[in-house]
């Protein structure tokens, strides 16, 4: 079950003027649920990306870098839920290719100017006979309002829609940003088996839209994590569609900083939705590092904390074994870190300093605070002024049977 994981009522959800989507049953996943998705982008268009750094990124994953490198202007994206086509080698290579061939020939663009995209089981051929079969039907559903179909529709393990939707004034201008993301289990930095789509009706340079993507995907998708699993097939993407009055060309603009703290603070959302709908999650936990003396460390320390299983169960049993979450802090990468100036909260609970058990702490203060369902971790390192925050939640028995039982 979610963790306090809000979803908007359909009057909440702002269409974006330029981006229409549409989705339908392909086969792919389930009978009778809709797996295929179609997004069509209006001419000039500004379209970014960030991607898996796994190895084994997918066939999708790779044309979508290739396509977007040949900078011809991007007018359509398809996605399909239920088969990765990752470790698909040369023939998923080419079902990846034919399906953007069978897209672009039915919207009159060229192939280049589509980026696939694909989520669910790795290491199985992609049918992709049955994909390019459900594009007529998806193309004919294309909405401006179809961003809650869409949510669903790009669902794996989630168990909830993943939206998020603002109208914000920047300057003069009414700016709509919408975006969805999809994701539960194999979750990491850099990144995950998530996929986000974000969207704007602000005009935004193509180069500049990348720079503010990669930024973006640092404050947000790149702060989250469930299992440590980076994933074949992450893929975060911005659209820019340059429908509204805002127009962006150069980072020195007066309104570039707020335009991107309004996209980062709606990538956040979506982002911390996916932690908050991780499988069989019962806690969101952020993990907050300060007083550290670069970044680096800072984020060193809240990942080794955020990724430990001790720590991820204790919090699941509301169990307070804080030491464990000590134990990870040590052993985190500072090979000069001195624990007597560390201190560990639990919420507004001092857990730990000067090495040890603060004198007022008790039990029953710690259970008290791991009983709640949103749970702060507060750790200083006593070494400089960084800080940073990452995401996560507990482990629990549904956990592994999801995964368990993730292709049956």
């Amino acid at each position: 079950m979610a963790v306090n994981l809000h979803i908007p009522a359909q009057s909440d959800i702002h269409p974006v003027a330029g981006i229409e989507i549409g989705a339908t049953e392909g086969g792919i996943r389930k009978a009778g649920r809709k797996d295929v998705t179609v997004f069509r982008l209006a001419e000039g268009t500004s379209v970014a990306g960030v991607f898996t750094t796994n190895r084994f990124r997918a066939a999708p994953v790779q044309v979508c870098e290739a396509h977007l490198a040949q900078g011809k202007g991007v007018r359509a994206l398809v996605v399909n839920t239920g088969n990765a086509n990752a470790g698909t080698g040369e023939p998923g290579m080419q079902a990846a290719l034919q399906t953007c061939r069978s897209l672009a020939q039915l919207l009159g663009c060229e192939p280049e100017q589509v980026l696939p995209f694909s989520t669910g089981v790795i290491l199985e051929p992609l049918p992709v006979d049955r994909l390019t079969a459900a594009l007529p039907a998806a193309i004919e559903n294309l909405r401006s309002e179809n961003w809650f179909d869409a949510a669903h529709s790009i669902m794996t393990t989630d168990t909830q829609p993943k939206i998020a939707s603002r109208r914000v004034t920047i300057g003069e201008h009414t700016v709509t940003i919408t975006g969805i993301s999809k994701g539960a289990g194999m979750i990491r930095p850099n990144m995950a088996t998530m996929l986000g789509f974000l969207a704007t009706d602000a005009g935004v340079d193509p180069q500049l839209l990348k720079a503010m993507t990669r930024r973006i995907a640092d404050r947000s998708f790149n702060r989250i994590t469930v299992d440590g699993d980076t994933s074949t097939n992450d893929s975060f993407i911005i659209m820019a569609s340059g429908q509204g009055s805002l127009k962006i060309a150069s980072a020195d603009d007066a309104l570039y900083e707020p335009l991107f703290e309004a996209l980062a603070d709606a990538a956040l959302e979506l982002a911390q939705k996916i932690v908050r709908d991780a499988e069989g999650a019962t806690k969101f936990i952020t993990v907050q590092v300060e007083e550290a003396a670069n970044a680096e460390e800072a984020l060193k320390v809240a990942y080794a904390v955020a990724h430990s299983p001790l720590v991820k169960t204790a919090f699941f049993a509301s169990d307070p074994n804080l030491g464990r979450i000590l134990c990870a802090v040590g052993y985190a990468g500072i090979d000069d870190l001195d624990v007597t100036r560390t201190r560990l909260w639990l919420g507004e609970t001092l857990v730990s300093s000067d090495g040890g058990r603060h004198p007022a702490y008790t039990e029953e203060d710690g259970q008290r605070v791991m009983k709640e369902p949103e749970i702060l971790v507060r750790i200083a390192l006593g070494r400089g002024a960084h800080r940073e925050t990452v995401y996560t939640c507990d482990f629990s028995h549904d956990y592994v049977s999801i995964n368990a039982d993730y292709r049956s």
